[in-house]
């Protein structure tokens, strides 16, 4: 599976093919005894809405411990690409070239992947409870799982940092495996201080087939905002049982599938009638509402207001 690709789809609020995508720079480079890492920068297009995502994957595979791996994903919006220096100039960085042709808006998808024996140098020998990050470091916890985290200031910063740096050769090596590591601890900090494991993991989950199942639904979902599609035939769609999707929705993405979908059609309907000045009427039917009253109360439960107020600001 394409990572950057599996990235995008969770961040997007709609599908998004390899022909939409025109790509700005792209660097890969496995650091020698460090960490993996791939750098994808693509052209934002206007009408992309992207949702900042971070994604965690523990991929524990037994005995087979050279397959055992932890990656961190992130999809983020925001940054300035400048086509003259190949990366964010000074200018850009301080709004002050907003009418420089060379100036390009950009969606970042950056991906880190961290070996057993490099995690191992982390783990500080302990005597005690078990301890759920040194579990995680050692891979001694035994199921694989996949975690959506948020994007915090933090974060934001040691990316833009790793996307804009202009070190190079060991400098480079350098500074990208401290960096890395700044990841790794903010990731650890924020996913794994919890002290009970079944919040972090649907064993299902550890099979990537079925993460991938997962992820289509979302995407069937975004495709049928004017179509209504029930849990079972989603469910049949992707091949999966409506427990599993259920259960494996809200793991990945944090919300219900149901709650999805409500909040995608009326962050439509707000376009709709916003943006394109089509009549209540006329959404309501484009979503597939089977009276203006329904598709009313919905909105109203979402937004907080009624179809018509909307259209009087």
């Amino acid at each position: 599976m394409n990572s950057n690709l599996d990235i995008l789809s969770v961040a997007y609020n709609q599908p998004l093919m390899q022909e939409q995508m025109a790509l700005l720079q792209e660097k890969q480079q496995p650091i020698p005894g460090s960490v993996q890492y791939t750098i994808k920068r693509y052209y934002r297009q206007p009408h992309w809405n992207v949702e900042d995502t971070g994604l965690m994957i523990y991929n524990y595979q037994g005995n087979k411990s050279k397959e055992n791996y932890l990656e961190l994903k992130y999809c983020f919006s925001g940054n300035v690409y400048c086509r003259k220096k190949d990366t964010e100039c000074d200018m850009c960085q301080y709004s002050a070239s907003k009418s420089c042709m060379e100036r390009v808006d950009s969606v970042d998808v950056v991906s880190f992947r961290f070996s057993a024996r490099q995690l191992s140098q982390f783990v500080k020998p302990r005597k005690g409870a078990d301890n759920l990050t040194d579990d995680i470091l050692n891979f001694k916890h035994a199921t694989s799982f996949s975690k959506a985290m948020p994007l915090c200031g933090k974060t934001r910063m040691v990316l833009e940092a790793l996307l804009n740096h202009t070190y190079s050769g060991s400098l480079e090596n350098i500074f990208v495996n401290a960096q890395t590591q700044m990841l790794l601890l903010y990731s650890l900090d924020c996913m794994l201080g919890e002290k009970e494991i079944d919040t972090i993991h649907c064993k299902f989950l550890a099979n990537e087939a079925d993460r991938e199942k997962i992820i289509k639904a979302r995407e069937i979902l975004i495709g049928h905002i004017g179509n209504p599609i029930t849990i079972k035939e989603l469910s049949r769609k992707v091949a999966i049982n409506e427990c599993y999707l259920k259960k494996g929705f809200k793991e990945l993405f944090g919300t219900t599938v149901f709650d999805f979908y409500q909040s995608q059609r009326m962050e439509h309907a707000k376009y709709l009638l916003y943006e394109k000045g089509l009549s209540v009427t006329e959404v309501s039917m484009l979503l597939g509402y089977s009276s203006i009253s329904h598709f009313s109360t919905a909105f109203k439960k979402h937004t907080g207001l009624k179809p018509c107020e909307l259209l009087l600001r």
